[in-house]
């Protein structure tokens, strides 16, 4: 629930968040266990202690005669105050300890640039083929095979476990977090309180605040160490508070879910939990590159691989996909773009992050994570694009020329597309935002 910021700079969308509280609500009512024939009742279904996913109550956390006593919160905006005072009598009606709730609240602060963010998510979009270049940038792909070999063993022992191939751990985490770069430094409280005050989408941030403080309550993580994203996104994979009660574990066995440290691999465990829960079948893929016939129409028709090879449909190769399972195709640019034939593990994907452009950059960048190919069929783009070492020369001359970025990385996400936006307009072009190479051209030349 992302995506850096949602980690690549997917286009309108909140990395992460609202669709992985949407998934957990889901996973708490009744519903058919995948594969199953019929309607059923599915319960966890990751094989790890019931407890560990849940806050555990401490003797020391319980509530005394005394927890109900009022602190007094001060901020440097009173009605906020105020809306902290209200709070803090329904928070503790969810069970929430007086003491635990005066520590996490004790030198909170109301971020207005946290409220600008949010009011402000739709200024940048992504065309999928810039999404999918910088999900699979030459140096995330080079950092995440670095960060397969540096922690080899604990992706290995999590991919026995959970059955997830730790090359999609991997990949979700590059795109979360860029590996852990981008944890997010902003204290979570104050994110949180903030967007729950400011209303606009009021209800939701403050059921995520009230799961923030159980996990306070449960001792996994203190006030100081509880940062993350400005949309309250934790830790190296970035799960929102109700996501993390629900499906973080404690795979050191250190008695902490541990999201936040250097060490990952509460983290990498967590997330490869979360995708197991909600059916990953190791040994599919998320999906392949495919040709079809010209003027085909697809649908959301699914159909064996076999089947959609009678109807012209193979793989880049020329030869019929394996018949790993049903499979629909999925084209994102239209027909003039590359084509997909995606399985029911794109579909998991798509429950950490609802957005068929998010599976698609994990998928993609957890098969280039192992040697597979770039993606073959060129995109509809419209202008000539530019290298990975062209976009950095581009960072660079746009940097020269003023405009605030805050890495050369080859990677065109929503600041670089903001400062070339800039530079068009101060030069008379059309805004477009676009990489190109006639921007380079431009910026050669001025």
């Amino acid at each position: 629930m992302r995506i850096s910021g949602l980690c690549g700079a997917i286009a309108g969308i909140l990395i992460g968040t609202t669709a992985q509280a949407a998934a957990v609500e889901t996973s708490l009512r009744p519903q058919g266990r995948p594969g199953a024939a019929g309607p059923g009742v599915t319960v966890i279904s990751v094989d790890v202690p019931v407890s560990s996913l849940r806050p555990v109550l401490r003797p020391a956390d319980l509530p005394r005669a005394t927890d109900t006593s009022v602190q007094q919160v001060s901020t440097s905006n009173a009605a906020f105050d105020r809306w902290i005072g209200g709070f803090r009598g329904r928070a503790l009606n969810q069970g929430i300890n007086a003491r635990v709730f005066d520590a996490a609240f004790r030198g909170a602060q109301y971020r207005p640039d946290v409220v600008h963010k949010d009011r402000n998510q739709s200024e940048f979009k992504s065309e999928i083929w810039d999404y999918l270049d910088n999900a699979a940038s030459p140096v995330r792909i080079e950092n995440g095979q670095k960060a397969l070999r540096r922690h080899r063993r604990a992706l290995n022992r999590i991919e026995a476990h959970y059955g997830v191939e730790k090359q999609v751990v991997a990949a979700v985490w590059g795109m979360e977090s860029t590996y852990g770069e981008r944890r997010g430094d902003i204290p979570l409280i104050d994110a949180l309180a903030t967007l729950s005050y400011d209303g606009r989408r009021g209800a939701f941030f403050e059921k995520q605040l009230i799961a923030a403080l159980k996990i306070l309550q449960s001792g996994d993580v203190t006030p100081r160490n509880m940062k993350g994203s400005w949309a309250g996104a934790m830790g190296h994979t970035q799960f929102i508070p109700t996501s993390y009660l629900a499906y973080a574990v404690d795979f050191t066995g250190d008695g902490k879910r541990d999201i936040w440290s250097d060490d990952p691999t509460d983290a990498l465990a967590s997330t490869a939990a979360y995708l197991k829960r909600f059916g990953w079948r190791k040994g599919m893929p998320w999906g392949v590159e495919v040709r079809v016939p010209r003027g085909a129409s697809f649908g959301n028709t699914k159909r064996m691989p076999s089947d959609w090879a009678t109807r012209g449909v193979t793989g880049t190769d020329g030869r019929p996909v394996r018949d790993y399972g049903s499979a629909r195709i999925l084209q994102p640019a239209g027909p003039q773009g590359a084509s997909f034939m995606v399985f029911a593990n794109f579909d998991v994907i798509k429950r950490y992050n609802n957005s068929d452009a998010y599976a698609l950059g994990v998928g993609h960048l957890s098969d280039r994570l192992i040697g597979g190919p770039p993606i073959q069929a060129s995109w509809p783009r419209g202008y000539d694009p530019l290298s990975f070492e062209d976009r950095k020369e581009m960072q660079r001359l746009l940097r020269r020329k003023g405009y605030d970025l805050e890495k050369i990385d080859g990677i065109a996400g929503p600041n670089t597309v903001n400062a070339i936006r800039a530079f068009q307009r101060s030069i008379g072009v059309a805004a477009d935002g676009h990489p190109s190479q006639t921007l380079l051209r431009h910026l050669r030349s001025r």
